[in-house]
């Protein structure tokens, strides 16, 4: 009897990991702009925070190299899709600027996930403000409680934006600083 419970559990925690796999955060790049930035970091806030489902990044044909080879960096699963276009005879109707917003409609096709989020990349809290402390109804209690909350999280430096190599030389900097290995003295600028 042991033995059919035990099968019995195993195939339900492999039905839950299947499951788990379905699942994935979306976001979606275009272009060659600052963009990806935002999306590196909201895959850090993930990260950060421990998801079990990927983030999936369905990008246009005009997504650089670069900036496809930084977001398989950080996780991301980067899948190209093709732009959508509104037919000739209906540009009155819709206009071809509009070409990011239907190629959004892409996301659909991405049927091996049963369950999906999808998240713009530049609406996640990596210090989109400056707080004062003086902006617009700072004097009502609910707001003084909510940035009380999230201060912590604003002042987060892992949500900034910084390259791979960036991030590793200022590591190896600090530690070898911190043995007394290196001792780094700034020279003036020859401009």
């Amino acid at each position: 009897m042991g033995t059919v419970m035990k099968a019995a559990t195993n195939a339900a925690g492999l039905a839950k990991a299947a499951s788990l796999r379905s699942r994935a955060f979306v976001t979606f790049l275009a272009g060659n702009g600052d963009y990806v930035k935002g999306v590196i970091g909201l895959a850090k806030g993930l990260r950060k925070v421990r998801t079990a489902y990927p983030l999936v990044v369905a990008a246009l044909p005009d997504v650089p190299e670069e900036h496809r080879r930084m977001l398989v960096e950080q996780g991301c699963i980067v899948r190209e899709i093709e732009p959508v276009y509104p037919p000739e005879n209906k540009t009155q109707f819709a206009m071809a600027y509009y070409v990011i917003n239907y190629s959004k409609l892409r996301i659909w096709e991405f049927v091996e996930y049963h369950k999906m989020i999808y998240l713009d990349g530049d609406i996640q809290g990596s210090k989109p403000w400056r707080y004062t402390g003086k902006e617009e109804h700072m004097e009502r209690e609910d707001i003084k409680m909510l940035v009380k909350k999230w201060w912590d999280i604003y002042n987060d430096d892992s949500l900034d934006y910084r390259s791979r190599a960036e991030s590793e030389i200022e590591k190896r900097m600090a530690a070898l600083s911190k043995a007394g290995a290196v001792k780094h003295v700034r020279a003036p600028s020859a401009a």
